[in-house]
């Protein structure tokens, strides 16, 4: 039976996500050009101060770069957190004897 290293396995799985993510814009684009062939042509309604209002590129853009340091910082707080309790890990003997001595 082939062992798989977690690397694999998330390599593997991105891959998946990738693959997946692919077919559904391959998917929108053709119905676009679906709907686009069969609506007919309509005058675009004029919004008052609609050049003010952020395109959708930029409010993705935005979510992602904060999502992006918002994980950045949770990654630094778990970092941390391991740093801390360090100590504790440190004191000799294995996870299974701790478990053992406390039964």
């Amino acid at each position: 039976m082939p062992s798989y290293s977690p690397q694999d396995v998330q390599d593997e799985l991105l891959k998946v996500i990738r693959t997946s993510q692919d077919t559904v814009v391959e998917a929108v684009k053709t119905w676009v050009e679906t709907v686009k062939a069969v609506t007919p042509k309509v005058p675009t309604p004029q919004v008052p101060l609609v050049e003010k209002l952020p395109k959708p590129q930029d409010i993705v853009s935005s979510a992602y770069d904060f999502a992006e340091k918002l994980l950045s910082s949770q990654r630094q707080f778990a970092e941390d957190l391991v740093k801390a309790t360090a100590p504790l890990r440190s004191l000799g003997g294995t996870h299974e004897e701790h478990g053992a001595a406390t039964e």
